[in-house]
């Protein structure tokens, strides 16, 4: 737009010279334009640079010529304007036919801005057939048109901007008839053409006009009016003050606006004197608000309200100007600010670096790069300090402002700062670290004795070598803290990083140092942070590793947690090799299933199966009851929590295999006891003396007793030789003073005394117990109830044993017989069960018929019965195949009439021939029964090994069956109950 203004503006210096000057004293008379005045001299050379209002932004130089050359051509028909009317002060000069008289005209939309009078505007017009008709009038001495603004679409908003190729635009040039004349307002301005190049139109305003009716279609001609100001007082008060306050905010403006200094000079030169309807034009015309203001302004014609209007107009502008000065003063500050400082530290380096005070950054840095190194560089390996020297005369040869600077810089900072070949001192004393793996943590008898192997070889060998051991249990068993417990046993040093959820292989193995921003994996900010090459690393959640567009971060551990591999361990930043044989690294997972197999065979598994209740006893009463009381700062002498309690709030508050849930119901037990003490007016802060204030009776002259205070300030590290003699002072605090002591020596005085103590003895507070009888008013109502339902179960119900997240669980299946007749045998399954265990009753079913033919032939019950099996609990999916046995048991047992044996649980997969076959979640099972006082248990015969590598006090008590086949099963669930029987 501003090239197109500006095509049009190049041709104001041909025609400001065809025009008559104003004569001085016609400028005299105009106070308006005295006030300007001060603004015109010395600025003609700048006339031509006036930018005119465009309504497109398209525009070249070629088209800015021949606009210019159009300008001049008219400058004859403007100076006979000006001669006819007879006015020198205005540049609008009439012709004939005079503007007046025309009272159709051609309408010619504007998009952008309207177009005021006195001021031109160069638009383009893309419609051939308008185009040739403003042209034939132009040849018939009829040079004016109607300029009228458009209307905006509703739902637009005005102040968006819209592009010259928008599909506003080219909707506007497609508009015809009364189509176009909807979208135009009504008041416009009548233009004369002062030339036309091309599809480029040079307008010029004269008058405004407003639209009476439509004459022609194509190209669109309308009837209008000639509008003139309406008649006002030009010594009205109102209307003098309005203008000067709109010529005092222009001036304001014009202090920084350069641009709009030439806007007053050329219009003052060349329209003529500054009459207060002129002004209010000029004001708006060269203001940045929006076309709809500025269409007010042009439809008002009450000169008063007009320039109201255009006061605010430019008050905005006054604003934004502001605004502006505003932005590019601060930003100017800041730029010199900067500036001013780089200069000076420049210069203070220069005057170091001449006095010899300092070195530069690329001396300095280099020193300090080789000190480190120098320390350690017996250990380093040769290709490592081949690479650190080479990256140090790089670095003398790269300018400090150079990127690759930085780059070189971090590099050398990482190379240098890991413990090349530093190893932390082990402790390879076996009962040391049977003892603090013990005070840390109870059971997990299987962890602690790996660990202890682990430290025999080292100590065999003088050496040891990193591990990889992976412990595997539910959540809350303790295996993250086992392995801060194991580098404190070995005196090495800790470094926990999770991967749950990593997906970017950048994590493990670092980035390239191509990449901005780029850091080496985690195993090199291990070595870093811990100081040594020798630390133990704890892997948390790595069965949760992710996988990602970044890589697969489980094939990178390969490398990581491979002994053969991780001795040259390859960091993509260092792109060196690191030496990884010595770590230890304890990996930790819920569940190994979903661990890959390549990187599950580099692993040691060790199983956490969870804690029996007498080992939860244990560690709720050694480790977290005392560290909870000690973090309430509770008192032992203040609260007793009974191990009925205890075991009430294991049974029915926290049944799962860790230990996490229980530590959360300890604290909030003692919270409410912390709560109830302070309640009861209990303290255990240690009493802070301030100021100890006594009183002392004193006779005076007339034998009056005046009391006199003395307070005294104690400072714990100054002692006063009379507080030993006087103890009972620092330990009282007195506010209110004492007459005497004759007065505390009366028989009135010692009862007084001995009021306050038995007082203070009645407010002691009595100890907190804690007992199954309250245990839930602390904690709430019991979560669990009892899983045995049965005392003695009944026929076709057999307690199962089943493995779930919390450890392990007893579960019934019970079995019912729905319909009987003949051909009638069916079986439908009921209690929300997963699809291998649909097949294990379809199997039991199958193996129950056959079970049955075989002992009782003349037994048609399973032929002629609809049976209903179903599993409590029905709210909790179950899945596997280990209840295949107990569901035989149930339907044999509806089938002959005999319940099962008496606190019997079993488990076991069934095949179709009766086979037992082996099952997982020994321990957790065996915790199950005896959770539930069970006192039999069938196991398959595989899992004997299993069993017996189980703790004493898991085994103990249970009477254990390990069978092949369900012939085995069948004689202890009924032969031995009959014989009981």
């Amino acid at each position: 737009m501003l090239r197109a203004a500006a095509a049009a503006a190049a041709a104001f210096p041909a025609r400001f010279a065809a025009v008559p000057a104003v004569p001085a004293a016609e400028e005299m008379r105009s106070p308006l334009l005295r006030v300007f005045g001060s603004l015109r001299g010395g600025r003609s050379s700048v006339m031509g640079r006036r930018a005119r209002f465009c309504s497109s932004s398209s525009g070249s130089d070629s088209e800015a010529a021949a606009a210019a050359a159009a300008e001049a051509k008219a400058e004859d028909a403007v100076a006979a304007e000006g001669e006819a009317e007879g006015k020198p002060s205005s540049a609008i000069v009439s012709t004939n036919p005079r503007p007046e008289d025309f009272l159709s005209v051609i309408a010619l939309p504007l998009p952008h801005r309207p177009l005021f009078p006195g001021f031109y505007m160069p638009i383009y017009v893309k419609d051939q057939k308008l185009l040739q008709a403003l042209i034939e009038n132009r040849k018939r001495s009829a040079p004016y048109a109607g300029a009228f603004l458009v209307k905006d679409e509703e739902g637009t908003d005005p102040s968006i901007v819209a592009s010259p190729d928008s599909s506003d635009n080219k909707t506007i040039d497609s508009l015809k008839g009364k189509e176009l004349l909807k979208r135009l307002h009504e008041v416009g301005t009548l233009a004369q053409i002062t030339s036309i190049q091309g599809d480029q139109v040079v307008l010029l305003g004269h008058r405004r006009l407003r639209i009476t009716e439509m004459v022609e279609e194509d190209p669109l001609t309308v009837k209008v009016d000639h509008l003139k100001e309406n008649t006002y007082n030009k010594d009205d008060d109102v209307i003098k003050a309005t203008s000067f306050e709109v010529i005092s905010t222009l001036r304001e403006v014009l202090k920084t606006s350069s641009l709009w200094k030439d806007h007053v000079q050329t219009y003052i030169q060349h329209v003529g004197d500054f009459n207060y309807p002129r002004l209010a034009d000029f004001g708006a015309a060269i203001s940045g608000a929006n076309k709809l203001l500025c269409q007010e302004v042009l439809e008002e014609l009450d000169v008063d309200k007009r320039l109201k209007l255009t006061l605010e107009l430019v008050k905005k502008d006054m604003e934004i100007s502001k605004l502006q000065q505003a932005i590019a003063k601060a930003i100017e500050e800041k730029i010199s600010g900067d500036q001013r400082r780089y200069l000076l530290n420049e210069q203070l380096k220069a005057i170091k670096k001449e006095l010899g005070l300092e070195t530069d950054d690329k001396t300095a840095l280099s020193e300090k790069f080789r000190e480190r190194i120098e320390a350690k560089k017996d250990k380093c390996p040769p290709h490592v300090l081949q690479v650190i020297e080479e990256e140090l005369t790089k670095l003398q040869l790269l300018e400090a402002s150079s990127s690759e600077f930085n780059v070189t810089r971090n590099y050398l900072d990482w190379l240098t700062v890991l413990p090349w070949g530093n190893y932390s001192n082990e402790n390879f004393d076996v009962h040391h670290a049977q003892q603090i793996l013990d005070e840390d943590h109870y059971g997990l008898s299987d962890v602690k004795e790996r660990i202890l192997e682990f430290i025999a070889v080292g100590k065999l060998r003088g050496t040891s070598q990193g591990k990889i051991i992976c412990l595997s249990g539910p959540p809350g068993v303790g295996k993250t803290s086992i392995g801060r417990s194991i580098a404190r046993a070995l005196n090495r040093q800790f470094y926990r990083f999770s991967v749950g959820g990593l997906a970017d292989v950048a994590e493990i193995k670092g980035h390239r140092r191509t990449y901005v921003g780029a850091m080496p994996g985690k195993m090199v900010q291990c070595l870093k942070s811990v100081g040594t090459a020798n630390p133990l690393v704890l892997i948390d959640e790595i069965d949760k590793l992710g996988r990602g567009h970044s890589g697969d971060p489980a094939s990178a551990l390969l490398e990581l947690l491979d002994p053969e591999q991780n001795i040259n361990f390859l960091d993509h930043y260092l792109d060196v090799p690191i030496d990884l044989s010595k770590v230890l690294f304890v990996c930790t997972a819920n569940v190994i299933d979903t661990i890959p197999n390549p990187l599950l065979d580099r692993m040691e598994i060790i199983s956490i199966a969870g804690y029996i209740t007498d080992e939860k006893m244990h560690i709720a009463r050694d480790y977290l009851e005392k560290n909870t009381r000690e973090a309430c700062g509770i008192k032992p002498e203040q609260v007793e929590v009974t191990d009925a309690a205890l075991l009430a709030l294991i049974e029915n508050y926290c049944r799962e295999a860790g230990v996490r849930n229980l530590q959360k119901q300890i604290e909030k037990i003692y919270r409410k006891i912390a709560l109830q003490l302070v309640r009861q007016g209990v303290s255990n802060e240690p009493a802070l003396e301030a100021v100890i204030v006594t009183a002392s009776v004193e006779p005076t002259d007339d034998g009056s007793a005046t009391i006199v205070k003395d307070e005294k300030l104690n400072d714990p590290a100054v002692k006063d030789p009379e507080e030993a003699k006087e103890p009972s002072l620092k330990e009282t605090l007195v506010t209110e003073p004492v007459l005497s002591t004759d007065t505390l020596s009366t028989p009135e005085g010692n009862k007084d005394t001995d009021g306050v103590k038995e007082e203070a003895a009645d407010k002691a507070v009595k100890k907190v117990l804690i007992d199954s009888s309250n245990l839930d008013d602390f904690v709430g109502k019991p979560v669990f109830h009892a899983e045995r339902i049965y005392e003695q179960t009944p026929v076709g119900v057999v307690m199962g044993l089943a493995w779930t997240s919390m450890g392990g669980s007893t579960l019934y299946i019970e079995t019912t017989k729905v319909e009987e007749g003949e051909g009638k045998g069916a079986l439908v399954m009921t209690g929300q069960l997963g699809d291998v265990m649909k097949e294990s009753a379809q199997i039991a079913h199958t193996v129950s018929r056959a079970i049955l033919r075989d002992r009782e032939p003349d037994n048609q019950f399973f032929a002629n019965s609809k049976l209903h099996l179903h599993v409590p609990a029905g709210a909790t999916p179950k899945d596997g195949p280990s209840a295949g046995c107990t569901m035989i048991t149930s339907m044999l047992s509806l089938a002959m009439g005999k319940p099962a044996r008496k606190d019997l649980a079993m488990t076991g997969e069934v095949t179709l021939t009766g086979r037992i076959l082996p099952i997982g979640g020994v321990k957790e099972k065996a915790i199950a029964a005896r959770r539930s006082s069970i006192k039999t248990i069938i196991f398959p015969a595989a899992n004997k090994r299993d069993f017996d590598e189980l703790a004493a006090n898991v085994k103990e008590g249970l009477e254990v069956h390990f069978v092949d086949t369900y012939s085995e099963i069948y004689k202890i669930a009924f032969q031995n109950e009959t014989e009981t029987s």
